[in-house]
């Protein structure tokens, strides 16, 4: 597994790196990460599609035009001539108000019998905010108001709260003991929490000074403070996942990445993470 785990991480860091710089001299339409972001939240929504008992399992076109027109929402308004003008979260918002409607207008146009309408309408709305909103506050991070701030930013969000996930794999390996939440997630322990949390603040003060913009100004205390919060909110978002697995009664969300799980294994803790990176920063700069 560790094999694996080496390998996958391989990849994840070359995608990144594409993402950060690449991406750099491709601007105002960023493929790399357009690409990175469209194909795990569709990659995610079909592994979490695959989780639900199909009574109550919402329309999968339904969710994947959700999903594309939420991803075109964070996109165009920075596009010249497309919806200039437009702030992003008044489109994002929009698309997502939009889709609610459309769940209603769907499930009355092919109710046939009372039961799980209500579910899967829920389901639907629940599944745009999970992998279509959370995901935008990471997006709209790549126009910040310098290309150096706008890589700052997507660095310290991914790495510092996937930084915190390996930390804590290791640190639970190594010295593991008290488990930390014995039912929704056995193997997690008080020990590796302590590792990640430690992991994310190292990282966050090591981007933080040498990378290309010092977003928290150098501060310790603010480097400690984003490591701190972004990582508990990584480990939140694992959990949260877990939550998701244990109450679809399955181990793993899929096993399209070996060593790994599914996608949503690889990107739970980013999801929640991004929301609480992008508070700090808008606070901040």
């Amino acid at each position: 597994m560790l094999q694996t785990r080496l390998w996958m991480g391989a990849i994840l860091i070359a995608l990144t790196v594409g993402v950060l710089v690449i991406d750099q001299q491709l601007a105002p339409w960023f493929p790399f990460l357009l690409v990175l972001i469209g194909g795990l939240a569709v990659a995610s929504t079909v592994e979490l599609l695959h989780l639900l008992k199909p009574a109550i399992r919402p329309s999968g076109w339904l969710c994947f035009v959700g999903i594309a027109a939420v991803l075109c929402a964070n996109w165009m308004p920075h596009q010249s001539g497309w919806a200039s003008g437009v702030s992003p979260w008044q489109l994002i918002l929009g698309v997502f108000a939009a889709f609610v409607l459309l769940t209603f207008l769907v499930e009355m146009a092919t109710f046939r019998e009372a039961g799980n309408s209500v579910m899967r309408m829920a389901l639907a709305v629940w599944l745009l905010g999970y992998l279509g909103l959370l995901p935008s506050f990471l997006a709209q991070m790549r126009w910040f108001s310098t290309p150096e701030r706008s890589v700052a930013a997507l660095a310290l969000t991914v790495f510092v709260s996937k930084s915190c996930d390996i930390g804590a794999y290791f640190t639970g390996r190594l010295l593991g003991r008290h488990k930390m939440t014995p039912v929704l997630s056995p193997k997690k322990t008080w020990e590796g929490a302590a590792g990640g949390l430690a992991t994310a603040v190292l990282v966050a003060i090591l981007l933080d000074h040498f990378g290309p913009a010092p977003l928290l100004h150098g501060n310790i205390a603010l480097e400690i403070g984003f490591g701190l919060t972004v990582g508990i909110a990584g480990m939140l978002g694992d959990l949260a996942e877990s939550l998701i697995k244990r109450d679809c009664q399955q181990k793993d969300a899929s096993q399209v990445i070996p060593g790994f799980g599914g996608v949503l294994d690889v990107v739970d803790a980013i999801l929640f993470a991004a929301p609480v990176s992008y508070l700090w920063f808008q606070t901040l700069c």
